[in-house]
């Protein structure tokens, strides 16, 4: 019996996960294609790894809601853009500026990977050079 409630309860919890969908209704297929394009460039400040598209949390579809309708008041995309930087800061996008308070997003992977490899490179030196003393 519980592993029949288990399954009934898995089943109906795949159906609440469904993607939502949204309804709103573009003056133009031009713009409908503007804010799409805004939309995957703006990430989802709450999930951290999906642009607003690809989210359904509740922030994410408020966020969209607001870029469909600035869009459809007719605001450029750079407007937009700067909107949601000056509200949530450059972490929002997917391509932030490069700035002073950007660098370490920009280039801090590349250091710390070469950081890494130059440790590891200078232990297995260290290492080598400790053995051939010892086998003297």
């Amino acid at each position: 019996m519980r592993i029949l409630l288990l399954m009934l309860s898995l089943f109906f919890c795949a159906w609440a996960s469904a993607d939502l969908v949204d309804t709103y209704t573009f003056s133009s297929p031009q713009r409908q294609q503007q804010a799409l394009a805004l939309a995957k460039e703006l990430r989802c400040p709450q999930c951290q790894n999906q642009n607003l598209l690809e989210s359904t949390s509740p922030i994410a579809q408020d966020l969209r809601l607001e870029v469909y309708r600035l869009v459809d008041a007719g605001h450029s995309s750079p407007e937009i853009m700067t909107l949601m930087t000056q509200r949530y800061g450059d972490f929002v996008r997917y391509h932030p500026p490069l700035r002073g308070t950007t660098l370490v997003l920009w280039y801090g992977p590349g250091v710390l990977l070469i950081g890494l490899l130059g440790g590891l490179v200078w232990r297995i030196r260290a290492r080598a050079a400790s053995t051939t003393k010892g086998s003297r």
